[in-house]
């Protein structure tokens, strides 16, 4: 029997960044990431190149998709007043260094020690646009998740909190510590991939072998989030057959809601995309 490929979940930012290094050799790539192969790893791209990646994960367009709605929500951010970025996870994504951030604008990430430590590594030479401020921390701990917060958003007025591909390998009780964490008056906006429970259902359905130790978690109506709204939802299916990257097989799934977060978001049980939520009670506030 094939042993699983993740032995860790935090292995799992290595596929994303030989993801994006195969996105950014397209003609046509929806975004460009010049330091995704480094990160990757020689065996990485060698594996994306040749076509030997785990069967599950072989069809990468589900998290570069992700990826590009995740770009674009940090991009409006910015450009409706957002001086600081919080990126918990952040795994081995390289926004600092390849979006057009203003160079005041302060970002910081958070991951556990031996990933925070080979990207530091491998970026040694390379210098981010803006000011970038890394930090070792378990997101799952309450204590240091909520003093790494109350640090990284000393001084900041409207901080954007970025969960992108966090929250699925979290227990639900995880969750919601960390939606509550975030419930501070400088947390202006939170980003994150949100997956109803039947996608959850179909990524382990396909990919558990692969996954390992990773396999998804938690899923949820977008309901769980107390005291957060939807401000902005967009569905990974749509762009997906906008920008050509689904297979022919789902492009009949762009038809699902795209920016509607009411009712016909919450009652589609095949609906997954990048989601901006915002505190309730600053909803329209500058």
């Amino acid at each position: 029997m094939t042993s699983p490929s993740i032995g860790h979940v935090s292995d799992t930012a290595r596929w994303v960044a030989v993801y994006r290094a195969l996105e950014s050799a397209r003609p046509d790539a929806l975004f460009h990431d010049e330091l995704a192969s480094m990160l990757a790893g020689e065996q990485g791209v060698t594996l994306g190149a040749s076509g030997m990646l785990p069967r599950g994960a072989r069809n990468h367009w589900p998290t570069v998709v992700r990826t590009r709605l995740v770009d674009d929500l940090v991009i409006d951010s910015l450009q409706r007043g957002c001086d600081r970025v919080i990126n918990l996870a952040a795994g081995l994504d390289t926004r600092p260094y390849r979006l057009d951030i203003p160079a005041e604008t302060i970002w910081y990430e958070a991951d556990l020690p031996d990933l925070i430590a080979y990207k530091a590594a491998r970026l040694a030479d390379r210098r981010a646009r803006c000011e970038r401020v890394t930090r070792t921390v378990d997101v799952t701990d309450e204590t240091a998740t909520a003093e790494f917060l109350a640090e990284a958003c000393e001084g900041a007025r409207a901080v954007l909190v970025i969960t992108e591909g966090l929250l699925p390998y979290l227990e639900a009780s995880q969750v919601r510590m960390l939606s509550n964490a975030l419930r501070r008056p400088e947390i202006r906006w939170w980003a994150q991939d949100h997956w109803s429970p039947a996608m959850l259902r179909m990524v382990n359905l396909t990919m558990g072998r692969e996954l390992g130790s990773a396999r998804w978690t938690f899923a949820s109506s977008l309901n769980f989030y107390q005291d957060w709204s939807v401000e902005t939802a967009h569905s990974i299916f749509r762009a997906a057959a906008r920008w050509h990257r689904s297979p022919l097989v789902l492009r009949g799934w762009a038809l699902l809601p795209d920016t509607e977060p009411g009712a016909r978001l919450e009652r589609s049980q095949f609906w997954c995309g990048a989601v901006r939520l915002t505190h309730s009670d600053r909803e329209g506030r500058v």
